[in-house]
């Protein structure tokens, strides 16, 4: 009975050290930012011509 009590307490101590480490996870601004990742896949798969393809198309086009 002495070893329930004693992992309850110590389940106890390891809540404790979680919650105080979410409190300065908050306090310090880890998640103040929930506006970006929303919209960011939004811009993620924009096609960027690189610049040979634009000159390829400037010589075949003179031909």
């Amino acid at each position: 009975m002495s070893v329930i009590y004693l992992l309850i307490s110590i389940s106890i101590f390891v809540a404790i050290g979680f919650f105080i480490a979410f409190v300065f996870a908050v306090k310090s601004g880890q998640y103040d930012d929930d506006y970006t990742p929303s919209v960011r896949m939004l811009f993620d798969d924009e096609l960027i011509k690189s610049p040979s393809s634009k000159k390829k198309e400037i010589v075949n086009s003179k031909s």
